[in-house]
């Protein structure tokens, strides 16, 4: 069997209440094998978001480990492969306003220590692959929801992490949208090979991943 991409043992997380210590993950672990899609459905308030942050290195846990396997550097804690080991995609875009979608893409490579050329390269190379070869030099304010979602999914690809965590990338975005991006998400990250990560409300959705899990009580089981 391949080795895990991603590993989540043991993962704790309690938050303060007027109640006390209210405890969001309980005893989480998880094993992501290189290009396998998982997804992960809870109702709103479950850990889903809180989960996702800790396995990219966006949050630590209370107790418990996370390690990637991030290309060149081995099996790290996500923090020390931000954008490397993990590409992240969010709910709501993240994108700067101020930078076009090349620009936005081009960024989260520059950042990683890829040169202007490659970083350009790179850019164009996945704007083609999710369908806005033709809106590069659009900024953020003049593309639809759908089209800013597919800048966000380049962007998270664009330094080839071997994960990609997706945060209700559907969550803004019309029913006969949302069927897209996640259909062009879906072929993206299977034709690379990257592995998915996918947390969700839509049980539609969550069924395509080929391994399914719901967090409950703080407690991820299979679905």
């Amino acid at each position: 069997m391949p080795e895990p991409v991603l590993s989540a043992r043991g993962l704790t997380k309690a938050f303060a209440s007027p109640a006390g210590p209210l405890a969001v993950l309980q005893g989480v672990s998880l094993a992501v094998l290189p290009g396998e899609s998982v997804s992960i459905r809870g109702s709103s308030g479950s850990g889903k978001t809180t989960l996702l942050q800790i396995l990219g290195g966006l949050d630590l846990p209370d107790s418990g480990e996370v390690t990637v396997l991030a290309p060149g550097l081995g099996a790290v804690r996500p923090r020390a492969a931000l954008g490397r080991g993990v590409g992240f995609v969010f709910q709501n875009y993240q994108l700067m306003p101020e930078l076009t979608a090349l620009e936005n893409v081009a960024l989260a490579a520059r950042i990683a220590g890829v040169s202007v050329a490659e970083a350009q390269a790179r850019a164009h190379e996945l704007l083609g692959q999710v369908g806005l070869a033709a809106r590069t030099d659009h900024l953020p304010a003049k593309l639809s929801g759908g089209e800013c979602q597919r800048v966000a999914l380049a962007r998270a690809l664009v330094n080839r992490p071997p994960v990609l965590l997706a945060d209700e990338p559907t969550g803004n975005l019309d029913e006969r949208t949302a069927e897209e991006v996640m259909a062009l998400m879906l072929g993206v990250v299977g034709s690379l090979g990257t592995a998915l990560v996918l947390v969700t409300h839509s049980r539609e959705f969550a069924e395509r991943a080929s391994r399914r899990f719901v967090l409950s009580g703080g407690v991820l089981s299979p679905a």
